[in-house]
């Protein structure tokens, strides 16, 4: 992906680079998998809305609905442009590209990083995008991409949320922004933000601030789930920050790997103390109580087989069906 100038395109990438991208684990079965979903989505028309708002909210409540649907572009394109790189159905690269430059032209981040934390499926599409389809949306996906990698370090933190899973989902969206626009004080920025979370959200023996205060392993895998995700894309630019402030991140997977492997088990949110929590168990919502379900960490020890290979089988183990992480296996095989 050619460097443009500031005002035109986004210089770097989010997760995979061009190199990358060029060296695509197919044909395998997940390339198919990926050829199937792109292929059931090819002509989706982009749901973009100027703002999108699924937490702390119920389905049918306020806009949660239309959200969620909204929400399934960034997957969908993200699919598209992977499944465009493998080759097959021409409009494949197009549509990827209509659905990025839909929601760069319409949102502003609003910086609740739990309605927000699948964009970054939408910025790996933007990476996968070859340079002609970016060009017509380059100068708005520019916009989005500074909005969300200045904005987040930007946020003034107090209460549990400064330090549980969702400053761990801003310290991602922050991360991946910040090396699209290959701009190294933003990204030295993000490193730093994401160390403080390490020292904040992890203790020295691996334990997690969201497990103290939800009482649930389903909270454990939420938080840690964007930090594998900004180790990976570090890694992708030659960064190792897996090891950042003693480790911590390959303690807390430890500590978790029992669970996840089904040698230990847990009865979740029982002592929460979040209000919400006991709303979801009372409206019946899945993964709201009974035993934790390991499935439920599967993609979290898919990303941390790439960083440790020790947790390999762990995730072909979690894994039930080829389609699950399928883009995953594309980008990064094993």
């Amino acid at each position: 992906m050619a460097a443009g100038c500031a005002a035109a395109a986004p210089g770097g990438f989010a997760f995979i680079s061009p190199g990358d991208a060029a060296r695509l684990n197919g044909p395998t079965e997940s390339a198919a998998a990926v050829q199937r979903s792109a292929a059931r989505v090819v002509d989706r028309a982009p749901h973009a809305i100027a703002r999108v708002h699924v937490e702390g909210t119920l389905p049918h409540q306020g806009i949660y609905d239309e959200s969620a649907e909204a929400l399934r572009d960034l997957w969908a394109a993200r699919d598209l442009a992977l499944a465009g790189r493998l080759g097959g159905d021409a409009r494949f690269i197009p549509a990827a590209a209509r659905i990025a430059g839909a929601w760069a032209a319409t949102y502003t981040p609003s910086f609740n990083p739990i309605d927000e934390t699948g964009f970054d499926a939408l910025f790996i599409a933007w990476d996968l995008l070859p340079e002609a389809a970016r060009a017509p949306h380059a100068s708005a996906m520019t916009r989005l991409l500074h909005g969300f990698a200045e904005g987040y370090p930007r946020q003034l933190l107090r209460g549990g949320t400064a330090s549980n899973n969702w400053n761990s989902h801003r310290v991602k969206l922050a991360a991946l922004a910040s090396f699209a626009l290959a701009d190294p004080v933003l990204i030295a920025t993000a490193r730093a933000r994401f160390a403080t979370q390490l020292r904040a959200n992890i203790a020295e023996d691996g334990l997690t601030i969201d497990f103290t205060q939800r009482d649930a392993l389903h909270y454990v895998v939420y938080d840690l789930e964007p930090l594998l995700m900004t180790v990976l894309a570090a890694r992708r630019h030659g960064q190792d920050w897996f090891a950042d402030e003693g480790g911590r991140l390959a303690k807390a997977l430890a500590w978790l790997r029992p669970y996840a492997a089904g040698e230990r088990t847990h009865e979740e949110f029982v002592h929460s103390t979040v209000s919400f929590d006991r709303t979801r168990r009372e409206a019946g919502l899945k993964g709201f109580g009974g035993l934790f379900e390991p499935p439920v960490a599967r993609m979290l020890f898919a990303m941390a087989a790439r960083i440790e290979p020790i947790y390999a089988p762990l995730a072909q183990r979690l894994r039930t069906a080829v389609w699950q992480d399928a883009w995953l296996d594309v980008l990064w095989p094993v």
